[in-house]
């Protein structure tokens, strides 16, 4: 048994670089690339959190795209990874989705640089995926991170993701993909 993989992509209330809370802006690569991945792993959808309607008109126009004939006919993987894309205004909105669709309030999962009481390692939240029937809804950060007080909030936060050296800023793109093979990728090392 694999409990269900939700993916969201949160775009407020997030820090800026002077810990002002803040709307980001939505990125053409955020949907493309992480909807790819999230879709390559089985996520069952892939939510953009943002509630300023300026910035969903450009996903459902770039979406659209995609769906048409002409993008279709173009490159069918762009339209298939965008299946699974879904529009939410909030974080509690993207709850309520899982919790309909699957008869059960998720694990809200987030990441963050650092470590918290509530902090999972990817092996066991792994397992929890493996052994219980609870779905997981996976939440990225975008700007600067999430507001302490929306942190505070949720099941648990993964632990950070170490590279090999000091340096540590990597893209929510290349987090996301990371992430999802961590957590539904092959077991490579059984």
């Amino acid at each position: 048994m694999k409990s269900s993989l939700y993916v969201g992509l949160v775009h407020y209330p997030i820090y800026d670089k002077n810990f002002n809370v803040i709307a980001t802006a939505i990125t053409n690569y955020d949907l493309h690339d992480i909807s790819r991945s999230a879709k390559t792993y089985g996520v069952k959808k892939y939510f953009i959190i943002h509630h300023i309607e300026g910035q969903l008109d450009m996903v459902r126009k770039i979406t659209g795209f995609w769906h048409s004939p002409v993008g279709k006919n173009y490159n069918a993987y762009r339209t298939e990874a965008f299946d699974i894309l879904d529009i939410r205004p909030s974080i509690e909105a993207a709850v309520a989705a899982v919790t309909e669709s699957e008869g059960k309030r998720p694990y809200v999962v987030t990441t963050d640089a650092r470590t918290y009481a509530n902090t999972i390692s990817y092996k066991d939240l792994r397992a929890k995926r493996e052994t219980e029937a609870t779905p997981i809804l996976l939440l990225l950060g975008t700007g600067y991170g999430m507001t302490k007080e929306t942190m505070e909030k949720f099941d648990y936060i993964l632990e950070p993701i170490y590279g090999a050296g000091e340096y540590n800023h990597l893209s929510v793109r290349s987090a996301a993909a990371i992430i999802l093979d961590r957590l539904a990728g092959e077991a490579w090392w059984q």
